[in-house]
């Protein structure tokens, strides 16, 4: 997939509300990128939960545990039939701030968890 195709599926998605999850902190879809890893791929889905934030947020990994699984289904889900992608591995990331990939910022808070796409439904990947 090319730069140009990840930047147009990220635009296409940032117009989407701030999304209702399970612990009702406000999240925003941040970018969408396909990634290879090793043989396959990825599709990481980054949104922004400030709430996260680990000295001035109120909700802690316990509680946002749900809400990436959530977003896995009633964004990712329907994201990938809509563009008729099929990556093998789903990553759902929430960030406190905004942090470009692949870069390291120590003092960002980040939560992930992956998922494959098993018959029509998020599979936590346990790493």
């Amino acid at each position: 997939m090319s730069l140009l195709a990840t930047i147009a599926f990220a635009t296409h998605m940032v117009a989407l509300p701030v999304l209702e999850v399970p612990s009702g902190q406000p999240i925003e879809l941040y970018e969408v990128l396909i990634d290879e890893v090793g043989a396959e791929t990825w599709l990481r889905f980054r949104f922004l939960a400030p709430e996260i934030a680990r000295d001035t947020g109120t909700v802690d990994f316990a509680q946002a545990e749900p809400d990436l699984e959530h977003l896995c289904v009633q964004v990712a889900l329907p994201y990938l039939a809509e563009f008729n992608l099929s990556p093998e591995i789903v990553a759902v990331t929430l960030l406190d701030r905004p942090v470009e990939f692949g870069v390291t910022n120590p003092d960002a808070t980040q939560f992930i968890d992956l998922f494959r796409v098993t018959s029509g439904t998020c599979v936590w990947e346990g790493f």
